[in-house]
């Protein structure tokens, strides 16, 4: 068992090496369980353009990689396991890697985060940032006049569908049925939008590409009916997943309190859970934003917010024995 740790952070990504930075700005030495996808979603991503600092762009792991050196500029560790089991039932609490080491913190921070859920077709894995995203907000810019298409039935593809009409020339619609799990509302919003048009009662069977100026480039789909079994081609430039996102929690089932899509539950206003002295950052408790900039600005809250449980700690502890030695002095 190792010594016991002011701070341990489960995750990293703009969330987790965030607060890293201020937890090492404020001597409290954090170690940070970069987790399997060491970087977060980010490192998955070609270029950022929506990240304040970088007016030209930044590469996504690239822009991942400051994060991490300006963390251990301050004296973050960073180590490349993967926590395995968390046990917050004695204090200070106990965080197991996948090497079965185990570590214990004084204040637990979770940036986990989530991940987009993906058709599963291996096309889709090659041209991910390369014509293929699960998130509009984040690239919808690049496909100005361009033509594209949005895979799912709730409100995500919907608002996905229709933020994407600022830019595109037309955006369409792909769904495995005919009814739809939206709502009302944004059902309608879509379909009065004369640059969506709707590809019922279909999946995407592949995403198709080439190769230009030795980049990988989407060029469109094959799209499979599901009633006929036909497969059409469908000459489109992007392809966006809209069908939802699932964040990491599973290690934390029954250990902390989740809302039912399984986000953690933080304290409005705040990144307190439900445990105390374990607080939660980044797409892990926000189903909302799910922006970078959002995940680094509740990092930073989150130690804060340690910092603060920690100093009060230590207050109510000094306070303690002021009155033992009160008492035995009287």
């Amino acid at each position: 068992m190792e010594n016991v740790h002011k701070i341990i952070i489960i995750g990293s990504g703009p969330a987790g090496f965030t607060a890293a930075i201020y937890a090492g700005r404020a001597n409290l030495a954090p170690i940070v369980f970069e987790g399997n996808q060491p970087g977060g979603q980010l490192t998955i991503t070609t270029e950022v353009e929506n990240y304040p600092g970088f007016p030209d762009g930044v590469m996504g792991p690239e822009l991942m990689e400051i994060f991490r050196k300006q963390a251990q500029r301050f004296g973050a560790e960073c180590i490349y396991q993967f926590v395995t089991d968390v046990d917050f039932s004695e204090y200070p609490y106990t965080v197991t890697t996948d090497r079965g080491e185990k570590y214990r913190g004084e204040t637990i921070i979770i940036s986990t985060g989530a991940s987009a859920k993906l058709l599963g077709l291996p096309t889709e894995q090659e041209y991910m940032g390369y014509g293929v995203s699960a998130c509009a907000t984040c690239d919808g810019f690049f496909f100005r006049n361009l033509e594209v298409a949005v895979v799912g039935g709730g409100d995500t593809a919907m608002e996905e569908a229709l933020f994407l009409t600022k830019f595109a020339t037309k955006v369409n619609i792909i769904h495995r049925r005919d009814e739809f799990r939206a709502s009302k509302i944004m059902l309608d919003r879509a379909k009065s939008n004369p640059k969506i048009a709707f590809i019922l009662d279909s999946e995407v069977a592949e995403v198709k590409g080439e190769v230009r100026d030795q980049k990988k480039v989407m060029t469109g789909l094959d799209i499979r009916n599901l009633k006929t079994g036909e497969i059409t081609h469908k000459k489109c430039d992007g392809l966006f997943i809209g069908i939802g996102h699932k964040p990491n929690t599973d290690l934390f089932v029954g250990k902390i309190d989740m809302n039912e899509a399984g986000y953690i539950v933080t304290r409005s206003g705040s990144t307190y859970t439900n445990i105390p002295g374990v607080f939660a950052c980044g797409d892990v408790q926000d189903p909302t934003y799910r922006q970078a900039v959002t995940a680094a600005g509740s990092g930073c809250m989150s130690a804060i917010d340690a910092e603060r449980w920690l100093e009060k700690q230590e207050h109510e502890k000094q306070t303690i024995e002021m009155e033992r030695w009160k008492k035995s002095n009287s």
